[in-house]
C-alpha cells in the first residue's frame, strides 16, 4: 500500500473512531471528549480526567494506540487493522479500553 492510500484510510479511521465516540455521548452512554491536531486524536475521559491517544505512523504504516492498559500498534491486513501482537481488531480492543477508562461497558463500531 502506498503511502497516500494508507494516510486516507488511517484518516477515515481516525474519523470513524471520533464518529463512534460522539454517537455514545448523544447516547449517554459514555462522557468523552475528542480532540484531533492532524493525524491524532486524543479522547479525554471527562469525569477522571484520563486520555486514549490514537494516532498514525505513516513510515510504520500503523496506527498506535496508548492507554491505561498500555501501547499498542495495529496494522491493516484484510480491511481490518489487527494489532501486531495478538491480532485483535481495532474497535473491540478500544472498546475494551474505553470501557475500562470510562467505568461503563460500550461498544465502539466503525
Amino acid at each position: 500500500m502506498g503511502e497516500s492510500e494508507f494516510l486516507a484510510q488511517a484518516e477515515a479511521t481516525l474519523n470513524a473512531i471520533e464518529a463512534a465516540l460522539d454517537r455514545l455521548n448523544d447516547e449517554d452512554m459514555t462522557d468523552v471528549e475528542c480532540s484531533r491536531s492532524g493525524n491524532v486524536l486524543e479522547i479525554e475521559f471527562i469525569d477522571n480526567g484520563s486520555k486514549i491517544i490514537v494516532n498514525s505512523q505513516a513510515a510504520m504504516q500503523e496506527l498506535w494506540v496508548a492507554s491505561r492498559s498500555g501501547g499498542y500498534h495495529y496494522k491493516q491486513k484484510d480491511g481490518k487493522w489487527l494489532n501486531t501482537r495478538d491480532g485483535s481488531e481495532l474497535f473491540y480492543s478500544l472498546s475494551e479500553m474505553v470501557s475500562a477508562q470510562g467505568g461503563s461497558p460500550v461498544v465502539l463500531e466503525a
